[in-house]
């Protein structure tokens, strides 16, 4: 149907307006951290208790988004969920002490939580209706939103407070959330014709088959968020201290990481109509496995950049492929398992290498990362018959 098709079109849109919005904010609060904390005259582990707002938050938010998702819907969800990110990004800047910068992070990563739930469940419900695998493409605009928020952050650092920044991104994000929440408020989440629509207010009563589903797929989002979180803590380093790399050089390592797992995320739709999702977690494990060996145990610079760079590629559509799984498989209550467990992934993979760092060697442990996403191949290979559409 055309108009049906339009229809389509249009959500997609606007939700992959969403994902980049999310990317760009976070992102542009990540920038300023340094000038926050140097701000709030926060020690170092005065800040790191601070920053565990945000992943408190949206932890305790992301196991509560899918029921309030179920009651008034991914896209009215997503809309609150943008504004209250956009408005709390701008409270940071406001703190003058690290206990007051840790209560207003717990809003802003409730906020963060809640929009990475609800904006995922809408992309799950549109993948199912266009019959297509386009969810990586909106994982790339997350992607895309953070390079290009980190990347305006680091032109305006020397010339805008973090309060004027910061409350640039809240206008920014206020104007895209009034020019794209019409088409999200304005259709109901698409239902794919095979699928009869549930009862408004009835929850999705699971199996304990499905529920260990969703499980496998979550262990899959953390050991790929795993990895992300790693290398961007530790992967300049790694390159400045074990390889003597000049801390400009070091720095391309995480660029070098972003920007081609942004590459594999904007063919992740080709990839999976040609090789299918298992084939593809398989691959990307595998790739990601071999690519952090390099990353980690190179003797060279430029081979631990190429290792880096291939463990980008490797990683990137697991993450996309084993949410929408999840949700596809529970609905709201399955993405927000899988984000849950895969921001776990993310918080523990720094703390994590940093004591396999002081038990081994630091290179000893980002071979972890390696494990893990070999662990993940393997998962979505043992799964390939149940986690079949």
């Amino acid at each position: 149907m055309p108009g049906n098709g339009n229809s389509l079109t249009g959500l997609r849109t606007a939700i992959t307006v969403f994902f980049a919005l999310d990317g760009f904010v976070f992102a542009g609060w990540v920038v300023r951290i340094p000038a926050i904390k140097e701000q709030t005259d926060a020690s170092a582990s005065a800040l790191g208790l601070a920053l565990l707002g945000v992943s408190a938050g949206a932890v305790v938010t992301m196991i509560l988004t899918g029921r309030l998702c179920r009651r008034y819907g991914n896209h009215r969800v997503t809309v609150v969920c943008a504004v209250l990110l956009s408005l709390s990004v701008a409270l940071p800047p406001l703190t003058h002490s690290a206990l007051a910068l840790g209560l207003v992070l717990l809003v802003f990563g409730a906020a963060y939580g809640g929009i990475n739930v609800a904006f995922n469940s809408a992309a799950v419900d549109l993948v199912a209706a266009m019959r297509r695998p386009i969810m990586p493409s909106f994982h790339a605009a997350f992607s895309l939103g953070g390079m290009l928020g980190a990347g305006l952050g680091a032109l305006v650092a020397g010339s805008l407070s973090p309060t004027r920044h910061l409350l640039l991104l809240t206008v920014v994000g206020l104007l895209v959330t009034a020019v794209a929440a019409p088409t999200l408020l304005r259709h109901e989440p698409p239902v794919p014709t095979e699928r009869e629509r549930p009862a408004k207010d009835a929850p999705r009563r699971l199996d304990g088959r499905t529920r260990g589903l969703v499980l496998v797929f979550g262990l899959i989002a953390g050991c790929t968020a795993y990895g992300e979180g790693a290398l961007a803590d530790w992967g300049a380093l790694h390159l400045e201290e074990d390889l003597d790399a000049s801390p400009g050089a070091a720095a391309l390592g995480y660029s070098c990481f972003a920007l081609a797992m942004t590459v594999g995320r904007l063919t992740g739709t080709t990839l999976l109509e040609r090789l299918g999702q298992t084939r593809t977690v398989v691959a990307g494990g595998a790739t990601a496995a071999a690519g952090m060996l390099l990353g980690s145990l190179a003797p060279a610079l430029w081979a631990a950049l190429l290792g880096y760079a291939v463990t980008g590629i490797g990683l990137a559509n697991l993450f996309p492929v084993a949410v929408e799984r999840a949700g596809a498989l529970a609905g709201p209550s399955g993405v927000a398992t899988a984000s849950t467990l895969g921001y776990g992934g993310m918080l523990m993979g720094p703390p994590a290498i940093g004591f396999m760092a002081d038990w081994f060697s630091l290179p000893a442990a980002l071979t972890s990362v390696a494990i893990l996403a070999a662990v993940a191949a393997a998962i979505g290979f043992a799964t390939r018959r149940a986690a079949a559409r």
